[in-house]
């Protein structure tokens, strides 16, 4: 099939790019690819948080806690900074983060807390429309394989398209796998599937790794919420902060 990507040299709006990735994704067919990452790409995950700190709040009967709000997760992995806008005091929380962060850390990968995730901004409408192009769609996310029973159901909860025919799910084997390592041996299996048009990440590294190996699809960058490493992003690389540029 003829080349009909678009030079990354052309300045395009939000809204004009990921219309481009909706018609480039119409002509590949079944023979195209969409990549997405989950956590601050397609899920908000600070519900989740949210739900795991109260859960602690009534396990060790601190009602401050018992309140926490998604709101109060600024930014998404900041978790002593969320406890302290929830109410705790310092003393308090000095006291007792050690052990929050053991109650987070035994729940926050598990299927029976990601439910609680909500779709950003105009996510399910976005994927309703890459759907609707014939392309393959490919959820590559650092959750590990036991996260699969409960990312589905989320994915079902909120209508959105789960795993089967053109729809991939690609997993960590384990929670303790490097999540770049895995994002670069997911490269390989991106391009057995097809052509890659377009791929969402809010990771730098990881988006800045897909432009490098695949330099003529769309590379978008999620401005959610990151690890907090200080990298550049690459040229030619879109920002955006949800999905709402397609409206």
């Amino acid at each position: 099939m003829p080349r009909i990507m678009f030079p990354h040299d052309i300045p395009l709006s939000p809204h004009a790019a990921l219309q481009k990735v909706l018609e480039a994704a119409r002509k590949w067919g079944p023979e195209g690819v969409l990549a997405f990452d989950l956590d601050l790409t397609l899920f908000d995950n600070r519900p989740r948080q949210a739900k795991i700190v109260r859960d602690f709040g009534k396990a060790r009967g601190l009602a401050v806690l018992q309140m926490c709000k998604p709101e109060h997760f600024i930014s998404a992995w900041d978790l002593e900074s969320a406890l302290l806008r929830c109410g705790l005091s310092k003393e308090a929380l000095a006291g007792c983060f050690p052990e929050v962060k053991r109650f987070w850390q035994e729940r926050f990968f598990t299927s029976t807390y990601c439910v609680e995730d909500l779709p950003m901004p105009g996510a399910k409408k976005y994927l309703d429309a890459c759907l609707k192009t014939s392309a393959q769609l490919v959820f590559v996310t650092g959750r590990p394989d036991e996260m699969e029973e409960g990312t589905i159901a989320c994915l079902k909860k909120h209508g959105m398209p789960t795993p089967g025919g053109r729809v991939h799910l690609l997993m960590k084997p384990a929670e303790q796998t490097d999540d770049d390592a895995f994002k670069r041996q997911a490269h390989s299996r991106l391009a057995s599937l097809g052509e890659l048009i377009a791929v969402f990440d809010n990771e730098p590294t990881h988006i800045n790794d897909y432009a490098q190996q695949f330099p003529d699809a769309f590379a978008f960058w999620l401005d959610t919420g990151h690890s907090g490493r200080d990298v550049e992003l690459s040229p030619g690389i879109i920002a955006l902060r949800n999905f709402e540029a397609y409206h």
